[in-house]
């Protein structure tokens, strides 16, 4: 095992995620004169964002998937090439530990699920999260069928092996995202049914049209759109607004869909319900930050649980930085900037000057991006109106709603840990990283459930907390050296191997 500690005058960063955000806080961290160790669990750099064919097999136009493709190249070759900046795919974090005023971080090298793989302890003097985000998607009955997908797995699918998730897919849910998915679909010759967005056109114009002249720094963003836009007139394929897949039909895999018109909250009309049918089902309603680390480390959270920043981008907690969507849903420019402010800090550079300056002020520009996406397409509370008492909550468990009602009435309890420890609700191999915040959700808001205690809700837990981050071997956690203790005859014999404790 290698252990990596602080000294000497050159800070050590450690940057945790090799999307947008985490690429621009290493080389801004290693530009400013810090060493930097950039992390990331995937096989190689990009992260959602940029995911991309593996070196073995490039693509000769891989830029037609990817916006900012050139920016993605540049800052990769940077990185690879910097002698005070060492990359390291594959390398998932999988515990974090506080002590002496100070941040630890427990990290496995390899494959996860190969044997063998390399332990690092790294004890830096700065520490940047760029974990990012992931789907959410609401439940719905028939959710758990096999060919339905959360939306960045079919676009992940997509663009790192070109493969597309069905023949005839349906795309639903609600936000932007929902359009450079069907995009991708669309390349990787599936037919892409229809596009339906849960939120209605009055909502939208509010959301994305109010202040409209500060959308004037976005032409790239109107590009973006356009390009999205333009992929759907050609394939004829249509986009309907107030619409959602309420549910999934089939024998062993989707066979067909019910869509319904919703109303402003969300909740199906009656009769408007129609039978469509598809092989594939994409879905996402938004998107969840990584919060582990965050929450290990002990980072505040906004009451829409990102973790607060202030203008340089430092958290609650000294000597640690984040950046990218686990502060906020704000899309790539948004990431490359705070990456870039984070990165500067956290290596003790000056972020009022040069290239920190600007990118603070880009950022700016782009978090608005993050409240217009919130106002236009928002989930609203009727969506538990498409739920039955069978429909599967926590597919890894195969836990319904109607169970989740049971554990509440018969237990007298909302708070999340006891309904997941009685319904085991969140307790499958994902750890509630599908279900967790549904789930808490219906425990604290108004619906079949009960109303929550107060205005905040009553749930007093949550799922984001996961002391192991992800599954781990136990043959990995045997491999580990004994940890270190005070001097004493006991437990100088417990660290021994074989040490006798009569």
């Amino acid at each position: 095992m290698r252990e990596v500690t602080r000294g000497g005058t050159t800070r050590d960063v450690v940057v945790v995620g090799a999307g947008p955000a985490g690429l621009a806080a290493a080389l801004a961290a290693a530009s400013a004169g810090a060493r930097v160790t950039l992390l990331d669990a995937a096989d190689g750099l990009g992260g959602q964002y940029w995911r991309h064919l593996p070196p073995e097999r490039p693509a000769g136009r891989e830029g037609l998937l990817h916006h900012k493709w050139a920016v993605f190249g540049e800052l990769a070759d940077t990185l690879r090439a910097h002698p005070a900046v060492t990359v390291l795919p594959t390398a998932q974090v999988w515990s974090l530990e506080r002590h002496d005023g100070g941040v630890r971080l427990n990290v496995l090298v390899g494959e996860p699920d190969g044997e063998g793989r390399e332990s690092l302890v790294l004890d830096p003097d700065a520490l940047v999260l760029a974990t990012g985000a992931h789907d959410r998607t609401l439940p719905f009955p028939g959710w758990q069928l096999p060919g339905v997908y959360s939306a960045g797995a079919a676009q992940a699918l997509a663009k790192g092996e070109r493969v597309a998730v069905g023949r005839r897919v349906v795309v639903a849910g609600a936000g932007p995202f929902l359009l450079p998915v069907a995009s991708s679909l669309l390349q990787t010759g599936a037919t892409v049914v229809g596009v339906h967005e849960a939120g209605r056109v009055g909502s939208l114009a509010r959301g994305w049209l109010n202040r409209p002249w500060e959308l004037a720094g976005a032409t790239g963003k109107a590009g973006e759109l356009a390009g999205y836009v333009s992929d759907l007139v050609r394939h004829r394929v249509p986009w309907r607004p107030r619409e959602a897949v309420v549910a999934a039909h089939g024998v062993g895999q989707v066979e067909a869909v019910t869509i319904a018109r919703l109303d402003d909250n969300w909740a199906p009309v009656a009769g408007t319900e129609r039978l469509v049918e598809a092989d594939a089902v994409c879905v996402s309603h938004g998107f969840t930050p990584r919060l582990e680390l965050a929450i290990a480390a002990g980072c505040d959270l906004s009451p829409g649980r990102f973790v607060r920043v202030d203008d340089r981008q430092a958290t609650s907690v000294p000597g640690v930085w984040a950046a990218g969507e686990i502060t906020g849903i704000g899309g790539a420019d948004a990431a490359l900037a705070e990456g870039t402010v984070a990165g500067t800090a956290a290596a003790g550079g000056d972020t009022g000057s040069g290239a920190a300056r600007t990118a603070g002020r880009a950022r700016s520009r782009a978090r608005g991006f993050a409240a217009r996406i919130e106002a236009a397409h928002g989930i609203r509370a009727g969506w538990t109106a498409w739920l039955r008492d069978d429909t599967v909550v926590c597919r890894c468990e195969e836990t319904t709603y109607g169970r989740v009602r049971e554990v509440v009435e018969l237990t007298g309890s909302r708070e999340a840990r006891s309904v997941k420890l009685t319904s085991r609700a969140g307790l499958g191999p994902c750890q509630a990283r599908m279900c967790g915040r549904t789930l808490q959700e219906l425990l604290a808001g108004p619906g079949a459930c009960g109303d929550a205690e107060g205005a905040g809700g009553g749930t007093t837990s949550t799922v984001d907390r996961r002391p192991l981050v992800v599954p781990v071997r136990l043959g990995d956690l045997a491999a580990l050296p004994a940890p270190r203790r005070s001097p004493s005859p006991l437990t100088a014999a417990e660290s021994q191997p074989g040490g006798d404790r009569t």
